[in-house]
């Protein structure tokens, strides 16, 4: 579709004409690539287009090049796809996502064009964060979680998240070698979290490097939407919080974290006049937190058995959730 996508840009934005500024970055795996383009006699200076192009030949930087992993890939774009055209729009000021402006597919290629976040006014990435900063993503997430509040993830992910473990059979394989009591817990902690009678869409790749800064840092916007699907809201924050703060910070900064989540959680669902027992949901997502934290650590001993991320706080969780679930 690489002689399309002009075409497809113009019929988006009634732009004259446009110009490839450059490759943002590629995507994972070498299944395509994020694009900006400038664009000429339009209102939007620019637009990002997300093409995914799947490669011949799989090459997973960390070898993983299997069958389930590549129509893992496949069905996260086709979740990505839906999801910009049936929920981003749902979206509320809180939890700022890009506006999709157009959606072509011809076979396993698919084109996105999205509004470019750096023109709309987030264009700091950051690497760590600030403590304001890494609040204003929090509340990004507690907005999320009450705006999809009870939501059906239709054409989404049954279970969000990208280290679900029903789609994840090869590191559940390496994971039996390593930790055999987290191998025979994965189950129960999956059925934990999905018993859940508080189920909303989940972000599914909340990390830091997929949140977008305003200038000054209080504004917060989100990218990439191929995990989005059904969940507990803490499954997002866990993975977040895991992926900017240290150890240390981690088990310091618990209370402080799930108390500034919850807070802004239940102002979110209050503003929204939504049917909701608010003290249970908090009582029942508050236990679940070291479920989900212990989740994404499964999947992180089964998928990278040396990562920096497995730690003495994430090994604690672990030992107490396997033993919570044994009594």
């Amino acid at each position: 579709m690489n002689d399309e996508i002009e075409s497809i840009i113009i019929a988006a934005t009634g732009a004259q004409s446009v110009c490839e500024v450059g490759v943002l970055q590629s995507l994972w795996s070498g299944y395509g690539s994020i694009i900006r383009y400038k664009l000429i006699g339009a209102e939007r200076e620019s637009v990002i287009v997300k093409h995914i192009s799947p490669p011949t030949e799989a090459n997973h930087p960390r070898g993983w090049n299997t069958d389930i992993s590549h129509q893992r890939k496949l069905r996260s774009y086709a979740v990505e796809t839906a999801w910009y055209t049936n929920y981003a729009s749902r979206c509320v000021d809180g939890c700022r996502v890009p506006e999709c402006l157009a959606v072509e597919s011809a076979g396993s290629e698919v084109v996105i064009v999205l509004e470019d976040l750096d023109a709309a006014g987030y264009p700091v990435r950051k690497s760590d964060v600030s403590e304001a900063e890494l609040f204003a993503c929090i509340d990004w997430l507690a907005d999320f979680h009450a705006c999809f509040l009870f939501t059906k993830p239709k054409e989404l992910w049954e279970s969000g998240t990208y280290w679900h473990l029903e789609t994840r059979p090869d590191e559940m394989k390496v994971l039996a070698e390593n930790d055999a009591a987290l191998h025979a817990a994965a189950a129960a902690i999956s059925r934990r979290l999905r018993a859940s009678p508080f189920q909303t869409l989940v972000h599914g790749d909340a990390k830091l490097a997929n949140f977008c800064f305003s200038q000054c840092g209080s504004g917060v916007a989100a990218v990439d939407f191929q995990y989005v699907g059904g969940g507990c809201g803490v499954q997002d924050l866990a993975y977040f919080v895991g992926s900017c703060l240290s150890e240390e910070d981690c088990a310091l900064m618990e209370c402080r974290i799930l108390d500034g989540y919850f807070s802004k959680l239940r102002v979110a669902i209050k503003a929204s006049e939504m049917d909701c027992d608010i003290d249970a949901l908090e009582g029942d997502w508050r236990a679940l937190y070291p479920v989900a934290w212990t989740d994404f650590h499964r999947f992180l001993k089964g998928w990278s058995p040396g990562h920096w991320k497995i730690n003495g706080y994430s090994e604690r969780l672990a030992r107490e959730v396997i033993g919570g679930l044994k009594n």
